[in-house]
């Protein structure tokens, strides 16, 4: 009877085994979101690690997390590491290729809870109200992630995250926006303003 049993669940176990394995190999999750402000003014946003903390949907979950940041300001080379507690972990990104205005891709590579390196670009283009805004992620689904994905819908659980991350993204370049408005005001002002003549010295 126990040896019957045991065939049994080695034949279920050998099933699933072969199912997972005609899972999908790779995978993409993306979302995107109209912002109202010009395509400078967005890429600027996702150009530089040090703005993340400002929209990133997963910076609040530890504020304790340990930031350190790498080679140059902004643009390709710059890199990200980060340190955190169980929701945020450990892991690095760098900008692999970074065209103005158009497009930043980055190298996604987690350390902990688990190892993985996926590959991440936000793409900007013009679109009725503002810049269109594109952000993906891509990568290849090993044993693991494949019997993940059967139980969990992975592209809304991360689609939620990009989601939140790009209404974040858009409140804070709409206060951009205004900044750079107020600022290029204020200077038109000072050049309209009148000159007042000194008097002349007796």
């Amino acid at each position: 009877m126990l040896k019957k049993i045991l065939v049994g669940l080695a034949a279920v176990i050998l099933l699933f085994v072969g199912f997972v394995a005609t899972r999908p190999g790779t995978f993409t999750y993306q979302r995107s979101a109209v912002l109202p402000v010009s395509a400078d003014i967005a890429f600027a946003l996702v150009n530089d690690f040090h703005r993340w903390t400002e929209w990133s949907p997963w910076d609040g979950l530890d504020p304790q997390q340990q930031r350190t940041y790498s080679g140059p300001e902004s643009g390709t080379g710059a890199g990200y590491h980060w340190v955190g507690n169980d929701q945020v972990g450990e892991g690095r990104m760098t900008i692999t290729d970074s065209k103005r205005d158009e497009q930043v891709t980055i190298k996604l590579e987690f350390i902990k809870p688990f190892a993985a390196t996926n590959d991440t670009s936000f793409t900007f283009s013009a679109a009725e109200g503002g810049t269109q805004v594109v952000w993906a992620m891509s990568g290849e689904n090993n044993f693991i992630s494949k019997a993940m994905c059967l139980f969990m819908d992975m592209d809304a659980m991360i689609g939620k995250d990009f989601e939140r991350g790009l209404a974040a993204m858009k409140d804070v370049a709409v206060a951009d926006a205004q900044k750079r408005a107020d600022a290029e005001a204020a200077a038109r002002n000072t050049e309209d303003a009148p000159v007042v003549a000194e008097p002349a010295t007796p």
